[in-house]
């Protein structure tokens, strides 16, 4: 009967693999040979198998015995992740933590942060969402995610509370071949206005009827910035976009930023900020990322030499 099959039948078991002989297995256990002896004779007649060859001076592994070793390395190292995370969480670290990035928020910052927090907590998985505008924060309100790492939004979220952790320049571009790249002065509004604009769309309700930088009657909706950048580059309209992601572009002439009225050359200025709700405050885990990017945050004009 296998139900009498015990953690410390299988421990055994290995040690005396790891160790090479009984002898060896039972100085590692601090027991007497004979008793590794009879655990693991007990584990052969547990299983109906025999695990080792005794026939020569040292003991070796059967086939069966390799086979079976492997199954019991997993069960054992299973255990121990268990009982690890079980004393991670009665201290009140997360058992997980989900968290939702803003598209505008720089990759690159949260590629290190999150491989970062892989060394720091290797038993808190890490579940990531990236999202834009309100579509950010609905993760937040409605619980799924404990943690945003979001841009200011012009709406009132009462029930979250932020901290500041930097800004991400916004810069409106447009391809070198467009005619807004014409303008040898400064581009005013009404000029926008006559040509197609590029603009993230909100996949949830909570910016319904508001307008985010839209100063064209004329739009594309776009719901991923990716398109965005390649539209752009394609000489189809004009937009914002993090200056990040259009570094490299700007440089090798491709696209051009719009010297645009209401906007200083270095762009709009958008600061991120980490949210949750006032009522669950970050735990251990939650706690150290937000420290983490603060801690570790550059200014964006930064990132490229990073990268």
């Amino acid at each position: 009967m296998l139900d009498g099959v015990s953690l410390d039948h299988l421990r055994t078991f290995i040690a005396a693999v790891d160790e090479g002989s009984f002898s060896a297995a039972a100085r590692k256990l601090n027991r007497v040979q004979s008793a590794v002896s009879g655990w693991v004779s007990g584990l052969e007649d547990q299983f109906g198998v025999v695990l080792f060859d005794r026939s020569g001076r040292f003991p070796k592994l059967t086939p069966e015995g390799v086979l079976l070793l492997a199954d019991a390395r997993g069960i054992v190292s299973g255990v121990d992740t268990m009982k690890a995370r079980a004393k991670l969480m009665a201290s009140g670290l997360e058992t997980e933590l989900s968290v939702v990035v803003d598209v505008f928020f720089p990759t690159a910052v949260v590629s290190a942060a999150a491989k970062a927090f892989a060394s720091r907590f290797p038993l808190t998985p890490l579940r990531l969402f990236v999202e834009g505008l309100g579509a950010a924060y609905q993760p937040v309100l409605d619980g799924r995610c404990s943690l945003g790492i979001l841009a200011t939004l012009p709406v009132a979220f009462p029930s979250l509370v932020s901290e500041r952790l930097g800004e991400v320049p916004l810069v409106a571009v447009a391809s070198s071949s467009h005619p807004l790249t014409r303008f040898n002065h400064r581009i005013p509004r009404h000029e926008l206005a006559k040509h197609l604009q590029l603009v993230l769309t909100d996949r949830s309700d909570l910016m319904a009827g508001r307008d985010f930088g839209v100063v064209s009657p004329s739009t594309w909706r776009l719901a991923d910035l990716s398109t965005k950048h390649a539209f752009l580059k394609d000489s189809i309209g004009w937009g914002g976009m993090p200056l990040h992601m259009v570094e490299k572009d700007i440089a090798s002439g491709s696209l051009v930023v719009l010297d645009v009225d209401d906007m200083p050359p270095s762009g709009f200025m958008l600061t991120m900020s980490a949210y949750h709700q006032a009522s669950e405050p970050p735990g251990p885990a939650g706690r150290w990322l937000i420290d983490h990017l603060k801690d570790s945050w550059v200014h964006p004009s930064d990132l490229k030499r990073e990268q």
